[in-house]
């Protein structure tokens, strides 16, 4: 499994807010029951890399579906492949070592 961070940022939108986008993307999310945690410059989200990849393809088309004309999307993916890595695992670590 691995973890994907996606950023989706609709151009052009005349207003600097993009709330209604994002609501858009998260419910859509919840909708396929993607693990995932929404965080303020992004969302994480885990899975099988060919899922993450259909996911990052559905989520960058869905402004487009709303009539936005150009889209940025960012995306980070961190495939670990020599142990298990679950959504929160590298949190957990830090704060670990804190303690």
């Amino acid at each position: 499994m691995a973890l994907m961070e996606i950023s989706i940022v609709p151009v052009g939108l005349g207003t600097p807010s993009m709330g209604d986008y994002l609501a858009e993307i998260e419910a859509h999310l919840r909708r396929r029951q993607v693990v995932h945690q929404l965080t303020d410059m992004g969302t994480v989200i885990y899975g099988p890399i060919e899922e993450l990849l259909a996911v990052a393809r559905e989520l960058h088309e869905l402004p487009f579906a709303r009539g936005v004309r150009r889209v940025l999307t960012h995306i980070a993916i961190d495939d670990r492949r020599d142990k298990e890595v679950r959504l929160g695992d590298k949190t957990r670590s830090v704060e670990a070592r804190l303690t």
